[in-house]
């Protein structure tokens, strides 16, 4: 009876980790393909398009781009001791401690949103964009046509651009950027 009772126990657990073990062949076969990357996709706020959902305290009405810094984790690996050496009244070793080895992941620097402020979107309209194009273009960066459309091209040498520059890494064009490229009036302070 006993063992009986035994095999129904081990039953579900083995469906169980038959079920886990086929979870993770898929995800691993799933994680080697590249599937392409689709527009129509919703993106995160500020990542692909500028947003007015921007970071705490920031102005009403503005607008803002963010790039991601992903969290750095690091695999830490010691010998922890589980049993600690016998020692004798007389000071002789019985039997040597004994030591496993733990890995765990530890999490070295945080996820990190970096905000930075962009023209909204109501002020990207064709002709805009159309000269923002150029400017990339004399600048030897944008290589395609001049179209008036922030498309994929566009966003590529923009962020080409603002690497470059030491602006963000990001394909949405930063308030800075704009500035220095002459797209945007930069503010004077008055005389005092």
């Amino acid at each position: 009876m006993a063992n009986r009772q035994r095999q129904r126990v081990q039953y579900p657990l083995r469906q169980n980790m038959i079920r886990n073990l086929c979870i993770s062949l898929c995800a691993l076969a799933l994680s080697g393909c590249d599937l392409p990357a689709t527009s129509d996709a919703i993106p995160e706020p500020g990542v692909r398009e500028a947003t007015t959902q921007g970071p705490a305290g920031a102005v009403p009405g503005s607008c803002w781009g963010r790039t991601v810094s992903p969290a750095v984790i690091e695999t830490v690996t010691e010998q922890v001791q589980v049993q600690p050496a016998q020692i004798s009244s007389t000071g002789e070793i019985q039997s040597l401690p004994i030591y496993r080895t733990e890995t765990r992941q530890k999490i070295v620097t945080q996820r990190q949103d970096n905000w930075f402020e962009t023209p909204c979107t109501d002020r990207l309209n064709a002709d805009f964009v159309a000269t923002l194009q150029r400017a990339l273009e004399a600048r030897g960066i944008y290589k395609g046509e001049i179209s008036g459309h922030y498309d994929d091209p566009t966003r590529a040498a923009m962020r080409e651009y603002q690497i470059a520059e030491g602006g963000p890494d990001s394909p949405v064009l930063a308030l800075t950027t704009a500035r220095s490229l002459g797209l945007i009036a930069v503010e004077r302070k008055p005389a005092e």
